[in-house]
C-alpha cells in the first residue's frame, strides 16, 4: 500500500475546515464543473475529487457542447490527477478552464488539458515536482526516485505543450516550486487571458502553508496537534485498531512536514 507524502497529508490536515465545492451545473448545451476541493481522496474529510467520481460525472455530460472547469484547488494526488486528465481528453466537448483562486500542484496540470484557460486577477497557478513518501533500503529509494522522475516528465509534457518557454525552463520552474500571478500566467502561456473578477475571497479559503514557497497571503499558521490516543502496538488480535493507530502516527507527522 502506498501512502501520500507527508506534505500532502499536511495540506489535507490544514484544510479540514475549509469550505469545499465539487459540483456540476448543467444547462442545455453548456455545463460547469466546480473543482473547489483537494484532488483525490482526502484522508481527513473522507472527501476530495476522486478520479472515479469525476470520470463518471463527466461521462454523464455527453450531450454538452462546452464544459467550463472552474478551479480553486490546492492540489492533491498525482495519479487521480492523471486519470482526471484522461477523462477530460476523452470528452468531445470544448473545455474552458477558469482559475478562480488556486490552481496549484495537481490542479495546475489538470488545467493544462483545457482548450482555453482564463485566470482572474489575484488568482495563482503553481507548478512543482512530484512528492511521495517511501521507506526501505537503497534499492527502494532508487526505484522511488526513478518513478518520481517519470511522473515529473509526464507533468513537464503537460506544461511544455502549452507554455511559451522551452522544456529546460519548465524544469527550472518545477524545481523551484514556482507560483505564477495572473499576469505571469498569461505572459508565459499557462493561461490565454485574464478574466474579470476578484480571486481574493476564493483563495482565502485554502491554507497552502504545506508548500515551500506559498505566498504569505495564503499561508496560515499550522493547526495545533491533537493528542494521540494510546494504543498497544503489541496487540495483534485487532488488526484494524493497529492499522488505525499507525495511520494516526503518519497523520501527526504530516502536520509537521520536514
Amino acid at each position: 500500500m502506498t501512502r501520500p507524502h507527508t506534505r500532502l497529508l499536511a495540506l489535507q490536515a490544514q484544510n479540514k475546515a475549509a469550505p469545499r465545492a465539487y459540483r456540476i451545473e448543467n444547462a442545455e448545451n453548456e455545463a460547469t464543473i466546480y473543482l473547489y476541493d483537494v484532488i483525490g481522496y482526502d484522508w481527513w474529510t473522507d472527501g476530495g475529487i476522486t478520479a472515479l467520481q469525476f470520470a463518471a460525472d463527466l461521462n454523464a455530460l455527453r450531450g454538452v457542447g462546452t464544459i467550463h472547469f472552474r478551479f480553486n484547488s490546492p492540489g492533491g494526488d498525482v495519479f487521480d490527477g492523471r486519470a482526471i486528465c484522461a477523462a477530460m481528453d476523452a470528452h468531445p466537448a470544448k473545455k474552458i478552464g477558469h482559475v478562480d483562486g488556486w490552481a496549484a500542484s495537481a490542479a495546475s496540470f489538470i488545467l493544462m488539458h483545457c482548450d482555453e484557460v482564463e485566470i482572474t486577477q489575484g488568482a495563482m497557478i503553481m507548478i512543482h515536482n512530484g512528492w511521495t513518501l517511501a521507506a526501505g533500503d537503497n534499492r527502494v529509494m532508487t526505484d522511488t526516485a526513478s518513478l518520481l522522475m517519470k511522473i515529473d516528465g509526464a507533468i513537464q509534457d503537460d506544461y511544455a505543450r502549452r507554455v511559451s518557454a522551452d522544456r529546460e525552463q519548465v524544469v527550472d520552474w518545477m524545481n523551484a516550486e514556482t507560483w505564477f500571478t495572473a499576469d505571469e500566467a498569461v505572459a508565459h502561456g499557462f493561461a490565454d487571458r485574464i478574466a474579470d473578477g476578484d480571486a481574493a475571497k476564493a483563495r482565502a479559503a485554502w491554507n497552502v502553508a504545506a508548500y515551500a514557497n506559498a505566498p504569505k497571503a495564503g499561508a496560515e499558521p499550522e493547526p495545533e496537534l491533537e493528542p494521540v490516543a494510546e494504543t498497544d502496538d503489541t496487540d495483534t488480535t485487532n488488526a484494524e485498531a493497529d492499522h488505525a493507530h499507525r495511520l494516526r502516527q503518519v497523520e501527526v507527522a504530516a502536520l509537521n512536514p520536514a
